[in-house]
């Protein structure tokens, strides 16, 4: 295509279409995947706006201190499952004194799914809530996390660093928190408008004695950037040209996209199917028409079986959520599809 950003017929790399942002100063998919003889390319899919009503609800929390310790306390932790939230969470803490985030985050548990958002958090807490602790980046996905909360947050309020909250719990919530259970302060989970409801529906069907309240508060809402269907459909002509070319040293060119979302997944299966048609070749595979030479990657199962309600089947599911996962669950499939033309 005519002026398109995107060039990879000249490296002999294997290009890989990475559907995100580019995170900023450094990206570890960029720093993984060139280290691994791979030509990152980043192609943008969302648009995040951050849901300022809701946002400032949370900050009410702090500025009337019901987060604070204590019999007016509301909430015993907070849920973080996305980066974004926790940007949002940290454009309202940024804006508040210290003297008022302090006091809400004794006894704060924070719980987050991976290690990047865990990271983000990390630096969020030593900036406004000293006292608060992270749990959670090791489990990896929605559930594990969930089942983590179900075993931890009892035992953190009973005896945890700051045990005069565990005193002060049924006082906060009576015995009418709405949730069926004394013990237990609910918890207040931020998130987007899309969402799964696993984490809410595992703390509160849990067994009566164990069962913990979710409030959940959408604090951002995600859309597919208008330019997306251009940008990817210019990345993939470019890299058709990269298969057209010489065989690399093991007989196979490749081109692998990696999916990190749901949202604008219908968006590239069209790409990839205008491309099929433009090309005259492609396969059929799973159900999902197939542009021959190019491959998909998903960062999860949410996002794979997303694409199966499309029609569309993938070729790798990482096992974890990161670069690695993703690199290995290539490196795997990139060994049988070289090994079968043998």
């Amino acid at each position: 295509m005519t002026n398109s950003p995107f060039s990879f017929a000249s490296s002999p790399a294997t290009p890989i279409l990475l559907l995100k942002t580019k995170s900023s100063p450094a990206d570890g998919y960029e720093e993984f995947f060139s280290a691994h003889n791979y030509n990152p390319a980043f192609i943008p899919v969302l648009e995040h706006h951050f849901h300022e009503p809701n946002l400032r609800s949370v900050r009410l929390l702090f500025e009337s201190g019901a987060l604070n310790p204590g019999p007016g306390r509301k909430y015993g932790g907070l849920i973080f499952t996305s980066q974004r939230a926790v940007e949002g969470f940290a454009k309202l803490v940024d804006e508040l004194d210290d003297s008022i985030t302090s006091p809400a985050s004794h006894s704060l548990p924070l719980y987050t799914v991976g290690p990047a958002t865990s990271r983000s958090l990390t630096t969020l807490r030593d900036a406004h809530l000293p006292h608060a602790t992270i749990h959670g980046a090791e489990t990896g996905n929605g559930e594990a996390l969930a089942h983590f909360i179900l075993q931890h947050y009892p035992a953190f309020h009973s005896s945890g660093p700051s045990s005069d909250t565990a005193g002060n719990t049924a006082a906060a919530g009576g015995g009418s928190n709405g949730y069926g259970d004394d013990a237990q302060l609910p918890l207040l989970f931020l998130v987007g408008e899309q969402r799964r409801d696993i984490i809410p529906k595992t703390l509160m069907g849990a067994e009566p004695g164990r069962r913990i309240g979710v409030d959940e508060l959408v604090v951002y809402e995600t859309g597919v950037m208008g330019s997306f269907e251009r940008e990817f459909g210019e990345a993939v002509g470019a890299a058709r040209g990269y298969l057209d070319g010489d065989a690399d040293g093991q007989g196979k060119r490749a081109v692998w996209v990696v999916v990190f979302s749901p949202t604008g997944c219908d968006a590239m299966v069209r790409v990839l199917e205008k491309q099929r048609q433009r090309g005259g070749q492609g396969e059929e595979e799973g159900g999902g028409k197939r542009l021959e030479g190019i491959f998909v990657a998903t960062i999860g199962p949410t996002t794979r079986d997303h694409l199966r309600k499309l029609g569309f089947e993938v070729d790798v599911c990482a096992e974890r959520p990161s670069q690695e996962g993703v690199g290995e669950g290539i490196e795997r499939f990139m060994d049988k599809w070289r090994g079968s033309s043998s």
